[in-house]
């Protein structure tokens, strides 16, 4: 398999490491600030490259990802950006009708099995309230991260009343029924835990996934691009990919 990087920053350091010890290629990679020390050849675009690759896997930022999506190209992609989540599913579903697209927030399948286990777990726990909280690195630059927001985004499917609470410190008032409280914390090397607490009458429940390297999320991206490149056109997650 010939993959194109976009972006080349720690995530897909490790998915070039990772994808050449599994024998495919590094053909080339987007970057904004092309580095001196990237052994690949750089690219402006997605359809500069195309030819050269058989799938494009990007770890990137909108700042990057999204001007590229506006060239016109048939290249598959593997998309692991994380912010403006609506905005961005929505070009991929319509540029999906072209290529087969694979998009997550989180790579990791054992994030995408948590999501699975919330989705039997909120009904069974309907009188609890929930927390839900995430600790990464302190060079990480959004909050909450892309894979909070997908665990919120699976209860409000389950519990529409819900609301995302973000910020107590300025509140004096009891925490409300329908509140989703929604904590992030930076700090050190944590390369990335979530925990949901169901917090019942003299109960609690929590679950939680920690991942202890980020090779899980470098190891996902690979894996759905090996899926993905023997797909017909259309837009692709954990659920159906």
């Amino acid at each position: 398999m010939k993959i194109l990087l976009i972006g080349y920053g720690a995530m897909n350091q490790r998915v070039a490491r990772l994808a050449e010890e599994k024998g495919h290629e590094i053909v080339g990679v987007i970057d904004r600030t092309p580095k001196a020390s990237t052994p690949y050849t750089h690219y402006n675009s997605i359809a500069e490259a195309e030819a050269h690759a058989d799938v494009a896997i990007d770890f990137s930022n909108p700042e990057l990802l999204f001007p590229l999506l506006n060239d016109t190209f048939h290249l598959p992609l593997v998309i692991a950006t994380t912010g403006e989540k609506d905005t961005l599913i929505t070009k991929l579903e319509k540029l999906s009708q072209n290529m087969p697209i694979f998009f997550s927030a989180n790579m990791s399948y054992g994030i995408h099995a948590l999501t699975k286990i919330l989705e039997t777990a909120v009904p069974l726990l309907q009188d609890f309230d929930i927390e839900l909280t995430e600790a990464h690195h302190n060079k990480k630059v959004d909050a909450p991260s892309g894979t909070l927001v997908k665990l919120y985004d699976v209860i409000k499917e389950l519990r529409t009343q819900s609301t995302p609470v973000y910020d107590r410190h300025d509140k004096t008032e009891k925490r409300s029924k329908d509140e989703i409280g929604i904590h992030a914390v930076r700090g050190g090397t944590i390369v990335g835990e979530h925990d949901i607490l169901f917090a019942g009458t003299d109960e609690t429940i929590t679950i939680s996934h920690k991942a202890q390297s980020k090779d899980i999320f470098a190891n996902g991206a690979i894996g759905a691009a090996e899926k993905l490149i023997h797909k017909e056109n259309g837009y692709y997650t954990f659920d159906n990919l």
